[in-house]
This record gives C-alpha cells, structure tokens and sequence, in this order.
C-alpha cells in the first residue's frame, strides 16, 4: 500500500539526523497515523557537513516531535510535522577544527564524509528495498508522493537558537513557526503543480521572534541581561516556485520574499561594540574570510570533492538520489576560493543550499550521472541548471533606538544591582528594500533602499537635559536629520514587483522576466530609476562573470585556478552604485555629542579581526610572464568599481550651545580622557541661535580597484617595462566630485524659523584625484613609478562677508573648538546679529563695507616615490576687493589686490599717460611653482632638493575702506549673555569679561585656560576638592623629561644646531626664483572703480582717477623690486614641470665635496 512508499522517505529524514532511534518502533508508529518522539538528539556532524557552514554545534536537541499522516485521505490532507522546543547552540570554527573538518589528509574526514555519503543515500536504499504493490501504477505513486511532499506543513514551536563568541552572546527565540502551501491568493491549501499551472507557493509565518545580544564573563554566565535587541516581532515570508515541466526535479525560478510591518530594535552602549562584531563577522563570512571559505583551502576542498565522488561512483544504484544537491557543492565550491575578498563565499553556500532546500526524488530511471569520477552526464548536467533566485526583505517602518546604560543599586545594600537604560537617539526607516538576484556563480545583484528616514534626539545626554520631557521643546528641534519623503506620499512603491505586490507578474498568473545581462541592467536601474522607486537611499551592487569563448556553466567549469593561471579566459565585473538624496542635517550640540557618544561606545572594546592582511613578502624568484599573459591582461583586466552620489545636501552648524567634547574627543583619538567627572547641567535653548548653512548640490565620489590586486602586482611589477595600461590597473583611483557648494549665514529664532540666508560663499565646484598603488613593496626597486599621486582642481572661489559676519563665523567656530567644561556660556551680541542679520525692507543706517575675495584657476598636484616627494601648481588670478556703500544708495567697488597684473614702469609717472590693456585670460599665471625633496639623507647628497617658482606681478591697494573693515566693533551695550549652571553645585561658568580674555589668548595659551576651566570643575564638586596638579601626578611624564633635557642647552647650541640644519639644507638645495614688481597704492581716501573700467583692475582705476575725477586723493606708490634668485650651476627651467623630474647636481655642491 501507500505506508510501503511514503513511510521510508519519512524516516530517512528524521534518522539522517536524530541519533539512537530504532526504525522497526518508528516504522510502526508512523502506520498507526501519529508518532511521538521525546528528547532527541541531533547529529551535529551530518548538520555540519550538509550544511557546510563556518560554524560548528555545541549542542543541540529536540524537546518533542510529532508527525501525523493521515493515511487515509493522504491526497487530500497535509502531513503535519510538529517540533516542540527545538534548541541549538553555535560557535565559529577555529583553525583546528578547520583542520579537522577539511582537510583531505585527514582520515577521520575521509570517514565522516563517506559516512555523510552512506546517510544520505539511505532513504533511497529503503525505498527500493520496500516491495511494490502491484495495484498502484508508477505513476500514480510518483503523482501522490510530489503532492504529499509539496503539501508537507512544519510547525515548530519555540526555537531557540545561540551563537557564542568571546564574551557575546546572541539568542534568537521564535515562538512559533509555520510553514504550509497556499493558493493562488496564498491562503491555506492543498495544492500541486499541473500542466497548465507549474508553479508551487508557500508561506512561512513567524510569530514573535525575539533576539538578545548579552555579555558574559570569564566563566561563561551573563551577570546582566541586556533589554532585547528585537522583542516580539511578527513577519511572514512568501515562497514561490516555478517549473519548468512536471519532471522537473529542482524549479527554474526561486523567490523567496519576506516581509515586515514594524521592526523595531534597541541597542544599548554595551551591545553596540558586540552588534558591530556580528555585523564584521556577517562581511567576512560574505568576502570568504573565515570558516569554510579560508585562503590556502582550495585544494583541501576539492580533494574532498573527490572522494565524495569517489564514495559515489562505488553504489550506482544509489547515485541518482544524491546527486541533486551534492553535485552543487562538487562543481560550485571550488570556485568559493576564487579571490580573498570575493563576495562569492557565504552567497555561494546560501546559492547551493537553496536547491537542496526545494528538490527531491521523483525519478528512478535517470542515469547515474557520473562519468570518469569527475564529469556529469550530459543529461544530468542539464537538468540541474542553475536556477534563478530571488530573494527580498521588505520592511514598512524601522525604528533603531540607542540607550546609554548605567547600574542602579536596590535600597538595601545587598541587593543586586540592576542595569538601567535611558533613550538618547532614535533612527526611524520607512519603506525598506532589501531585493538581491542570483543566478549560479555567473549573475548576483543585490539592490537596497529605503523611502524615508530621520533620526531624532531623546532625553538628555552626558548631564546635560535638553530634550526631557519637562523642556516641552517641539519635535522639529528633536529631528536633526531627515531624507526622503514620506510613505504615505509616496506611495507603496518598495513593494514593486514583490510578492507582497498585487500588481506583480506572479500575482497575476504570468511567468515573471529578469534581466540577467549586465549591459541591459544598467540601462534599466539608473540613479534616476532608484530615486524614484524610493527617494531617500538607493544601491545597487552588480557582479557578473563571463568568458570569451562564451558563457560559462557554473555546473560544468571548474574557476577555482582563474585567479593564478589565467585572466583572459574569465572576464569579471563588479560595480556598486549608492545614491543618497535631498538630506537636511542640523549638527547641534545635541545631535553631535549623541554621535560622537555612540562612537566612543563602539570603540569601548576591541575585537581581534577576522582576517589579517597578509604582510607584503616580496618573492625574489619571481618568473617572467609569457607574453600571451601579458597580452590577455592588456585586453582586459577585472576591476571592483564604486560610486557614491548625494544629491542636495543641506547642512547647518548652529553655534555650540553646549560643549563637551573634551570628554570624547580624546577617546576617540586613542587617548585617555583627563577631562575630569561630569556634572548634571540645567540647559536652556539658546535663540536666536546663529548657524552656518551649506548647500551642495551634488557630491560624486567614484572608486575603482583591481579585483585580483596581487596577483596583477605581481605580474606588472615582473616586466621590464610595463605599459601605462597595465600601471593604470595597478593603482586603487579615487575621483570626487563637488558641485555647487555654497555656504552663509543664517539664524534659528524662537518660533523654530529660519531667517533668510546671508551668503558668504557663492556656488563654486572643485574637484580631487587621487591614486595609490597596490602592494608598494613590489616597487621599491621602481624610482619612476609614483606610489602616490592626487590632483586638486578648482576653478573657481568667492568668499565675501563683513566684518560683522567674520565675528559671527569666528564666535561659532570658538563655540566648538574650546571646551569651557560641563557648562555652556554662549555670549550673543544682539547688535551684531541685528547687523549680520538685517530685517527685510528696513535699510541701516550705517551700512558695513564687504570685502569680497576671488581665486581662480588652481591646479596643485602632488606625488610620492620611493625616493622623492614631489608638489607642483599654478594659481591662475587672485582678486579682492571691497563693496562700500556710496551716494544716492548706489555701490562703490573698491579694488585692493589684483593678481596677475602689469606693473612694468609703475614707479615713474609715464604710465598715467599710457593705454594700458589689462591682463587677458591668456596671461600667464600668476603663480607657477615645483618643489621636490629627497625622502632620504643618502639620496639627498645625490639629488638634493628642487625648488622652481614663478610669481607675475602684483598690484595692491592699502584703500582706507580696508581700515574700516578691520576696525568695526559690534555695540557692547546690547550683549546676551547665556549661563547654565550646575545643580546642585557652585555656578560654573565664565562672565564676558573673561571669555574675551580667552578668545584672545587662544593662540599664546590655550593650555593654560583648559587646566583653569578644569581646575574650576574640580572645584566645583563636592566630592573633588584637590587641584589639577594634585589630581594628575602623572599626566606628562615622557614629555616633561624630554622638554626639560631640552632646555638644559645654551641658546647657542640650539643656534648651532639651526644653522648647521639650514646649511645643510642650502647645500643641497636647486633654487630658481623668479617674482615680478609689486606696487602698492596707498590712497589717502577711497579709490573706487569707476563703471566704465575692468572691475578690479588697480592700475587702471588710479589712471582713471587722474584723468577724470576733479580731485583725486593723495596717493603714495610704492613699487618693490623685480627679484630672480638661482642657483649657481643650474640651468633655468621652466617653473611648472612634470613631476617627478630630474635635476642635475648644482656645481656647489661638487665644488664642496672636492675640496673636502
């Protein structure tokens, strides 16, 4: 009957992986309709070796099993599989047990894979054993087993699952899980795939899955549970199946899709360190860095390979029920060791798992597969084709919230203590996307993105309370950061073509179609395509593989020596493009001190990394590549491509309302804070608070890397003389690009608006190249090849502001860069920002002059060899000049510096007379300049240092508007003056008075007035009451010795000393100096340029003055000298050159070490 066939495929399931079980009581269990199983045990071995994870099992077992067979109406009712409390725990491999686990030397490996082999085939061995019935046709029997397997429903109720590490621990609890077939409007059926309809749903559920992230102690307990990092969250994963005909074993499109409603997580300070260590230890096992997928493994594995089918050529009969996943891990794994940082490590096990998850054994007369040990069938091999797999997470709103913890002792004084958590940052998502597309080893593309995102302040932060709940402040102040739109706005968009879609193919009965061509993609996900689909981040990641004689199987090809034999043959792609969008981000006080926080937390422990870069050990033996290598490698060499775009970002730095980062900043900085305790702090919002707002439009930054960077060094670095192609792949290049960045002035008042922007900076956009080449080690003996080179472009800045804006910029700059302690002591001027920030229509009285400044056309390069650092550059003009306010309302320009100009004869009174042009666009820079020094002493006695400059002239105006810009004072008898004091405590703080002595001993004694802050701090605790000096016996021990050893030598020593280091630097120093006349105008009142002239030309202006004005003001001239300075022996060259270049040795320097 029916119990004689689907009785051993059971069994075959639950005795592949549960020890100690006997057949003959299951057997008979399982013919009454139900079986109870109490206790078990897994196998973790045969789950180690299936599932081929970097992991291995500590333990793991099974509180209760059900299964129920309704044996009566078994083509119409599900078999129930039911798991009661099913507990695993894991820990990763280390080196020994990867030993163990892979070596193919090692016999117990050989054994247990045989072993692994021998369970695997068992169920087919029971099957043909078990006699026939005679009435039931082959076909029948094949139909009822496909739809009593594609109807099989699995509950397991509580799984519980650990992950152990160093001191982490990391627990995942899913109270229940259900997984059942669904109909066309997934919903709960009894289904199988027909002729007309080849395609198989099924819906997973997930019930209130909880994740903890604790840490223990040396002993391995948890002393304080930390609160969840996931508590009860509910999602429901979609499954979609499709085939190609009804004897299809495996399906030809896979899709997997999940989705969640609400997804919240909580990170305390504690956990932090411990989730970025299993967000690394994620990466690493995707690069194939750990576990399984190691360097030097290869050939380890694929021996294993080998006697994996050797173990199966030895029982044909049993071959055609393994081969279905195993031939994935035999022909696809070799490959997994492709490169060190391939992303085809942890992807490609999830790639050869999956069909092992979907497939079974529906055929008995398939061939046995195998041919010579090694090679598949023919029919074999195509009937295991890759299949195409989607995968999607989907999540309608996120919320990731970071608490500060900090132990709380009970009443009594033996009670233990509790942890106590207090929200500080807050990071809402919504509308997230997580979609990747796979096909074999040939085709993987992975797209994230996500609508809408914000991240908001919460309670106080480091004693200081500024967004409790007592402070009633709006939520516009609580948001600092926002992106995207809202999904109410925009729509359901992220669920685009999902199977949570209603509109899409699957949903509507019609075969889905995927671009699997990487040409085709790009055309089809653009920057604009992403930003419309989400809005707020978009990124695409891309990686394809092909080959020259056309495409390659992954099931038939063997690309494991691709990396070390040949390039040509495999032709590589790999880009990834991350789009942001229109962001506004407010970096207060607030906002900072709460970022700056979270990093100092997640520097708080340090982890040993996963995987350790290989020290560069230049092989002296190296062979000569052929010339067919070298010619595959000219016509195309693999490359990881990057690009990074935002698109307009706003920015705006408000003035420090409080400052304490002279308590993070040197942790950050790898040092230890000396910055003493803190206090708790009464705040008050200051306004109106002035801010620097910064616009850009778009910033592009693009990196390109080679894919197989040491292998292609050392190759290149062989040759004779490599070609610039080959040199250009050698490198890691880095473009980026700003475009219409401006910045200026603004004011937050009390009602939460924004005045209107006062402009200091107009548009401009600069660019930055950069190159550093792979592996230096390999160039050493290379003096021509540059190790590092960057390139800086801009074609053009304006800077203009008043003096009263100056003030304002350096009042916010000072907020920020001196700490004065736990307490805030912002000085407002009402009537400087009255003056900065004037009210529209109303016109003042006394307007301020703008000095406006301008450079343009500045090209620096730099560039580092072995030997030489070298720089050069040109400045193409430099232009300042002042707007002062003149008669009837109207502007006065006021030229003061101008750069490259004529100054040829200005010191005689001929050239008032003459008709001068001023200088065109095609006149020589105004400065050109090279410079290259020696990176070491020998070198330098060989080739000293190089200096090459040429400097146009330089016409300057001393205009007496300059004096009255330098000069303005805002008015001291409206003054705002903010103090936050401490509770409890002495008020701290620091009157008007001092802060000006402070802001103007910034630069004699900074460290003086930090110690007297600290010291004031010190004081001001009831508990501390020792001085600086008292409390920090030990802080500047090493320095303090050294600096008094120092000082132990006359002044003329330390003379000497100089002179003999300046000598020395002349000795080997090329000089060539070349700088025009500079004039210099000193007016005894202002000289404006008139309309009728070049704006900012000087000579011109004083020439009009002469001519057309009826009084023209006093006016002293003074030129200085034309000045050309060379070394002796040194043939002039021309200033600009390209760098690095070789100078001859200057004839002094000979002349010296002969006479010596």
């Amino acid at each position: 009957m029916l119990e004689s066939y689907v009785t051993p495929i059971l069994m075959s399931y639950v005795n592949r992986y549960i020890k100690n079980l006997k057949p003959s009581d299951l057997q008979l269990s399982l013919w009454g309709g139900d079986v109870v199983l109490s206790k078990l045990e897994l196998k973790l071995d045969v789950l180690e070796q299936e599932l081929k994870l970097p992991f291995t099992f500590l333990s793991g077992h099974i509180h209760e099993l059900r299964i129920h067979v309704p044996w009566t109406k078994l083509g119409s009712e599900p078999v129930v599989i039911t798991i009661n409390t099913m507990e695993c725990i894991l820990k990763l491999k280390d080196g020994a047990q990867q030993e163990d686990h892979e070596s193919c030397g090692s016999s117990s490996t050989n054994r247990s894979a045989t072993e692994s082999m021998k369970s695997a085939v068992k169920p087919r061995r029971v099957q043909q054993s078990a006699s026939p019935d005679p009435d039931l046709p082959p076909g029948y029997v094949q139909s009822l087993i496909r739809r009593v397997v594609n109807n099989v429903n699995i509950v397991i109720n509580n799984l519980i699952l650990k992950y152990v590490e160093d001191d982490i621990v990391l627990s995942v609890n899913i109270t229940s899980a259900e997984c059942y077939t669904v109909d066309e409007f997934w919903d709960r059926a009894f289904m199988d795939i027909s002729a007309t309809d080849l395609v198989l749903r099924k819906m997973i559920n997930f019930s209130d899955c909880t994740v903890c992230l604790d840490k223990r102690n040396a002993s391995g307990k948890i002393e304080f549970y930390q609160e969840p990092l996931l508590y009860k969250c509910s999602f429901r994963t979609r499954l979609h199946f499709t085939y190609d005909n009804l004897n299809s074993k495996m399906p030809s499109i896979i899709k997997i899709h999940t989705l969640v409603e609400s997804l919240k997580l909580s990170i305390s300070d504690q956990q932090l360190p411990m989730f970025i260590r299993i967000m690394q230890l994620g990466i690493a096992l995707y690069y194939g860095e750990i576990g399984n997928f190691k360097d030097g493994e290869s050939e380890d594995l694929i021996c294993h390979t080998k006697d994996v089918l050797g173990n199966i050529t030895g029982a044909e009969d049993e071959t055609s029920s393994v081969m279905q996943y195993p031939t994935q891990y035999i022909n696809q794994d070799p490959y997994l060791h492709h490169d060190d940082d391939q992303q085809q490590g942890w992807v490609s096990w999830a790639w050869s798992f999956v069909p092992a998850i979907v497939s079974y054994d529906d055929e008995e007369n398939d061939s046995s597969g195998i041919d010579d040990g090694t090679m598949l069938h023919p029919q074999k091999s195509q009937s295991l084709k890759d299949p195409i797999i989607s995968i999607g997470f989907y999540c309608t709103k996120a919320t990731v919230t970071f608490k500060l913890t900090e132990m709380q002792a009970e009443s009594s004084y033996y009670s233990p203590q509790k942890v106590k958590s207090k929200e500080v940052i807050c990071w809402e998502q919504e509308g997230t996307t997580v979609e990747v597309l796979m096909k074999g080893e040939l085709f993987f593309d992975c797209q994230i993105g996500f609508v809408g995102c914000q991240a908001m302040c919460l309670k106080g932060i480091m004693g200081i309370k500024d967004f409790e709940e007592n402070m009633n402040r709006s939520d516009e102040e609580a948001y600092f950061f926002n992106c995207g739109e809202n999904l109410s706005a925009k729509g359901m968009t992220y669920l685009t073509n999902s199977l949570f879609d209603y509109r899409s193919p699957e949903n509507n009965s019609i075969r889905a179609e995927f671009i699997l061509d990487a040409a085709h993609h790009k055309e089809t996900y653009t920057e604009i395509a992403g930003m419309q689909r989400f809005g707020a981040f978009y990124m695409d990641y891309l990686y394809t593989m092909e080959s020259t004689n056309g495409k390659v199987s992954g099931n038939q090809q063997d690309l494991s020596s691709v990396k070390s034999e040949d390039f040509g043959n495999v032709q590589e792609m790999s880009t990834k493009s991350l789009i942001v969008g229109p962001l506004n981000l407010r970096l207060d006080s607030s906002a900072v001190h709460r970022i700056m926080k979270m990093i100092v937390c997640a520097l708080e422990h340090e982890y040993e990394p996963y995987s350790r870069t290989k020290p560069d050990i230049v092989d002296g033996n190296r062979t000569m590549p052929s010339s067919e290598e070298v010619a595959s490698l000219e016509e195309y060499i693999p490359t990881r491509l990057t690009t990074f775009t935002v698109l307009k970002c706003t920015i705006i730095i408000p003035v420090a309302e409080f400052n304490l980062l002279d308590h993070l900043m040197p942790i950050i900085m790898g040092e230890k804070n000396l910055s003493g305790l803190l206090n708790t702090a009464s705040f008050q919002p200051l306004r109106p608070l002035p801010s620097i707002r910064i616009l850009v439009d778009k910033v592009n930054l693009e990196h390109s890397v080679p894919m197989y960077a040491e292998q292609l060094v050392h190759m290149v670095s062989s040759l004779g003389q490599p070609s610039d192609n080959l040199l250009h792949y050698c490198y890691s290049h880095c473009y980026l690009k700003i475009f219409g960045f401006q910045a200026a002035l603004t004011s937050l008042d009390s009602k939460g608006l924004y005045c209107f922007p006062v402009p200091v900076i107009p548009s401009f956009s600069t660019a930055v190249y950069g190159k550093l080449i792979k592996f230096p080690k390999y160039w050493s003996k290379r003096a021509h090849v540059p190790l590092t080179e960057c390139i800086f472009e801009l074609p053009n800045l304006t800077v203009q502001a008043t003096r009263a804006q100056t003030l304002l910029l350096q009042t916010i700059y000072q907020s920020w860069c001196h700490p004065v302690g736990n307490v805030s002591s912002v000085v407002v001027n009402e009537a400087l920002l009255n003056e900065v920030f004037q009210t529209s229509g109303v016109k003042s009285k006394n307007p301020l002059p703008t000095l406006e400044g301008s450079i343009q056309n500045v090209e620096l390069k730099y560039c580092g060899t072995s030997l030489v650092k070298c720089a050069s550059g040109t400045v193409g003009s430099i232009k300042i000049c002042a707007k002062a306010p003149g008669d009837c309302g109207k502007e006065k320009l006021i030229p003061l510096i101008q750069g490259p100009s004529d100054t040829r004869d200005l010191h005689s009174s001929k050239w008032l007379n003459e008709s001068r042009k001023p200088e065109s666009l095609l006149a020589p820079d105004l400065v050109a300049f090279t410079i290259q020094i020696p990176q070491y002493m020998d070198y330098c006695h060989n080739s000293g240092a190089v200096l090459l400059s040429s400097v146009q002239g330089l016409a300057i105006n001393v205009d007496p508007v300059l004096y009255t810009w330098l000069t303005y004072q805002p008015q001291k008898r409206a003054s705002r003056h903010i103090q936050q004091q401490s509770v409890g405590t002495v008020p701290l703080g620091v009157s008007v008075t001092r802060k000006k002595e402070d802001e103007a001993s910034v630069g004699s004694a900074p460290l003086a007035r930090q110690q007297s802050n600290q010291a004031s701090e010190y004081a001001s605790s009831p508990v501390k009451t020792k001085t600086v000096t008292e409390s920090r016996p030990l802080s500047l021990p090493v320095k303090t010795m050294l600096n008094s050893s120092e000082s132990c030598r006359s002044p003329e020593e330390r003379m000497k000393e100089f002179i003999g280091i300046v000598w020395n630097a002349v000795k080997c120093l090329t000089l060539q100096l070349e700088v025009q006349s500079c004039c210099v105008f000193l007016p005894n009142d202002s000289l404006h340029s008139p309309s009728t002239i070049v704006s900012g030309d000087i000579p011109g202006t004083v020439r009009s003055w002469y001519h057309g004005q009826a009084s023209m003001p006093g006016t002293l001239v003074v030129c200085l000298p034309q000045i050309k300075i060379m070394s002796a022996g040194h043939k002039h060259m021309e200033p600009l050159q390209e760098i690095p270049f070789v100078v001859l040795r200057p004839i002094l320097e000979e002349d010296l070490k002969e006479r010596s």
